[in-house]
């Protein structure tokens, strides 16, 4: 058995994907797997990619990664004897000898599509070629599993379920004061539903109270619209854009947000509300898709297409220090659920099996 593990897509600044792929390929080391990806990952049989496939250099680098898979993947596969392919993305070469198993983290684009879009394009018509050839599936929620069944016509017996984690000697309870402010923590795409936990924040009767810190990678097409709403708003003084937040920096910022608001609408997992849990943070978020399986009963659920409804749960965080104490005894409980040591295993017994 001799497993190759595809990390060319990874950043070394980790959000969501790359989180995932490094603490995953952690839990992996027992399988003595060869690595492929652009900078030097310890303690494995490492084999360099190009440093220009990521998401860091926007459409061009998806392009160039797409045609990489295809053409010099397999030969790191068959150079490396491999028995199997484990791609941290959907995306692996198309009518070649490499075997895979891969996973598949969201189809977002597809509950959303835009007619002219690469991401939709990429999720409709490469994406389900890709996994009608993998030997077996693996996803991050049932929610994830059920859009392959819907989307791509896959069928239930060759999808294995898997939840994420979160690094527990990382986020944790800090037992810090709690500050007058509301935190969101990630992108600024248009089903992230910033927008209407803006609106809410505004609605809030004491707004002026509290902040409300954005937190996440600039988006050159979302940050204008964004700041036009925040100006209309008269919330310039009450809004901070906190740019991308280090990791180190993460745990503090979570445990003295007055609470995590993630109103997404979709999710394949949605890591934010976990790892606010993990730090005992009250967590906001939507009553839909795979939210539902990581907060469980210990978040704050609204319809996140009712900006009054999200108004309302932030006003209750904001005033109710029961409700705070009773949500934080309730999301360290639930996060303890999760951990990449049960990740890995479930994931590792997958690979064992197919390769």
């Amino acid at each position: 058995m001799t497993i190759l593990v595809n990390l060319s897509p990874v950043l070394p600044q980790p959000t969501g994907i790359s989180t995932y792929s490094l603490n995953i390929v952690k839990e992996l080391r027992s399988l003595k797997p060869n690595v492929v990806s652009s900078f030097k990952i310890e303690g494995y049989a490492w084999h360099q990619s190009p440093p220009d496939l990521t998401a860091a250099y926007g459409l061009k680098g998806h392009l160039k990664r797409l045609l990489w898979t295809q053409f010099q993947l397999p030969k790191f596969y068959q150079k490396l004897n491999s028995t199997l392919l484990f791609s941290v993305l959907p995306e692996a070469p198309l009518w070649s000898n490499c075997r895979s198993v891969i996973m598949v983290h969201d189809l977002i684009p597809l509950h959303f599509p835009k007619r002219f879009s690469p991401a939709t394009l990429y999720n409709k018509h490469y994406i389900p070629q890709v996994l009608k050839q993998a030997a077996h599936i693996i996803c991050n929620s049932n929610a994830t599993a059920q859009d392959l069944v819907q989307f791509c016509g896959i069928s239930a017996s060759q999808i294995t379920s898997i939840p994420l984690a979160y690094d527990a000697q990382h986020f944790r309870f800090l037992d810090l004061p709690t500050q007058n402010y509301f935190l969101y923590l990630g992108r600024f795409a248009p089903y992230k539903n910033v927008q209407r936990a803006i609106a809410a924040f505004a609605q809030l009767p004491n707004y002026s109270d509290y902040e409300f810190w954005l937190a996440g990678p600039p988006d050159p097409r979302q940050l204008p619209l964004l700041q036009a709403q925040i100006e209309a708003l008269k919330l310039t003084k009450q809004i901070k854009f906190l740019d991308y937040v280090a990791y180190e920096e993460l745990p503090r910022l979570l445990n003295q947000a007055s609470g995590l608001v993630f109103p997404s609408l979709w999710e394949g997992f949605g890591l934010p509300a976990l790892e606010a849990m993990a730090c005992g943070t009250p967590v906001i978020t939507s009553n839909l898709s795979s939210l539902l399986e990581v907060t469980g009963d210990a978040a704050l659920l609204i319809d996140p297409y009712d900006v009054a409804a999200i108004a309302h749960a932030m006003h209750d965080l904001a005033t109710d220090v029961g409700l705070r104490a009773q949500l934080r005894t309730a999301s360290l409980a639930r996060a303890s659920q999760f951990s990449w040591a049960k990740t890995g295993h479930a994931t590792a017994e997958v690979l064992q099996r197919f390769s």
